[in-house]
């Protein structure tokens, strides 16, 4: 790809910045960036997005930064694949320039708060990996980790065209037949200077190369914890089509009794719940299925009439409530009226009396992220909070809203990974259950009426 020096050399990034930055190679935790590198259509911004979602989920403060919407911004209603024309220089200058700008943004987010920062962009050439290198390495002291996607496979390059870019803002209104025509000129636009990442010409830098959707992985010069962390997750994933099936375990004795924790058994209504879903399953006609659930009696009652393959997690295991084991939060009030109020000021990182706080359930549960990232289609029977962080994982949910996302009592979750992100259908199977959802109160430590006397509410 053609670079024109004088817009880079003229942008604000390249000139000497005034502001005393300090030494920070010395720092343990340098911000990261990863630059995606591929043609298009070879699932570059839906890795980009997953590593995205994964790493905040994580903890990791990490944002997208696509170079593709910044031109949309730069430019008038997209006409037709002229405009990506290595040949056009008026089109190349723009190109440019919103290249420019989209590391302007992502390098200032960095030096402000964040932590990793995802470079969404084809960056074909040696030229703009050098550009890249020189700016994020050498200009603002940042680790650099380059993530090629490579395809050679049709059938998934036609799939990725007809999931992602047909339905790109780039074609809206076109006709699908004359969106694919156009966007299939595109990618031999940048066929013509397309150069990949190089283990002699560019062995000086750090990066993966990902072949047809991981059939095969190639890792040169990776450096520290997080860029390990990265390859790990990006050679679990993959696009082939599934769905994820999420319940809780049927009401148990405990739920009827308004207490947390435990190993109680099903309700009355548990076990017309285990009923109702293994029909409900069995319905489906999934293929290739699966079902995990924790190593409490309750889910594995739940699941007991289900005619598949079944593994047992303590992973899943619901979040452990240390010395509030077993009792109702009234109870919890009562005896620990500090812990309770404590609890509801900063529910995910406040940790139980030798117990569990939801960060903690988080890193309990990375090892089921990747896996259920391996896996086909699988239903997961487990517990409020364990799917409240599930949940929050797939629907890309931040820390604060994770503890009280709405997690059912009889409802079956499936989530479908779509494009950029992943839809989700909401079954409410016929059997009433008690309502075990408590609000964020406006009053830290109090208990709205639902919670009174033990009461609780019938969904």
């Amino acid at each position: 790809m053609y670079v024109d020096w004088k817009i880079v050399n003229s942008h604000p990034l390249m000139k000497e910045d005034a502001r005393a930055r300090g030494d920070r190679t010395n720092y343990v935790n340098l911000p990261h960036v990863i630059a995606m590198v591929g043609l298009p259509a070879r699932g570059k911004t839906y890795m980009a997005r997953k590593l995205t979602r994964y790493l905040n989920w994580i903890g990791i403060h990490t944002r997208v930064f696509n170079v593709g919407e910044y031109r949309r911004q730069a430019t008038e209603a997209y006409r037709n694949h002229d405009f990506f024309r290595p040949d056009n220089k008026e089109a190349m200058a723009i190109r440019n320039k919103c290249a420019m700008d989209a590391l302007e943004d992502m390098c200032k987010w960095l030096e402000d708060n964040g932590e990793v920062a995802v470079y969404d962009a084809t960056n074909t050439s040696f030229e703009r990996r050098r550009l890249i290198q020189h700016i994020v390495c050498e200009k603002f002291g940042f680790k650099l980790f380059f993530v090629e996607s490579i395809c050679d496979d049709p059938s998934i390059v036609e799939a990725n065209v007809m999931e992602v870019k047909v339905h790109s803002p780039d074609y809206t209104g076109m006709n699908k037949d004359e969106a694919l025509k156009d966007f299939m000129k595109r990618i031999e636009h940048y066929k013509e200077t397309y150069e990949s990442l190089d283990e002699i010409e560019e062995q000086h830098l750090s990066f993966m190369k990902i072949f047809n959707t991981g059939a095969k992985v190639l890792v040169h010069r990776h450096e520290g914890h997080i860029q390990s962390r990265i390859v790990y997750y990006l050679m679990n994933i993959h696009i082939t089509p599934r769905s994820i099936y999420l319940t809780r375990h049927g009401e148990s004795k405990f739920n009827l009794q308004g207490r947390i924790g435990g190993d109680a058994e099903l309700s009355e209504r548990g076990w017309e719940y285990s009923r109702a879903l293994a029909k409900f399953i069995a319905e489906q006609k999934i293929p290739r299925f699966r079902v995990w659930t924790s190593q409490l009696r309750r889910t594995i009652q739940t699941a007991s009439g289900i005619e598949a393959p079944q593994e047992r997690w303590k992973a899943l295991n619901e979040i452990d409530a240390g010395i509030c084991e077993e009792m109702t939060y009234e109870e919890i009030q009562e005896k620990f009226p500090e812990e309770f109020a404590a609890r509801d000021q900063n529910k995910f990182n406040y940790r139980y009396p030798r117990g569990e706080s939801y960060e903690d359930l988080v890193a309990r549960l990375e090892p089921v992220i990747m896996e259920l990232e391996r896996q086909e289609n699988v239903l997961v029977v487990a517990h409020q909070a364990v799917l409240r962080c599930l949940l929050a994982y797939f629907m890309d949910k931040n820390s604060e809203d994770l503890p009280y996302l709405r997690v059912p009592l009889h409802t079956v979750l499936k989530l479908t990974p779509v494009a950029y992100g992943c839809e989700m259908n909401l079954y409410k199977l016929p059997v009433d259950a008690v309502d075990t959802h408590r609000d964020k109160p406006l009053i830290p430590g109090t208990l709205d009426k639902k919670w009174k006397g033990g009461n609780l509410l019938i969904q």
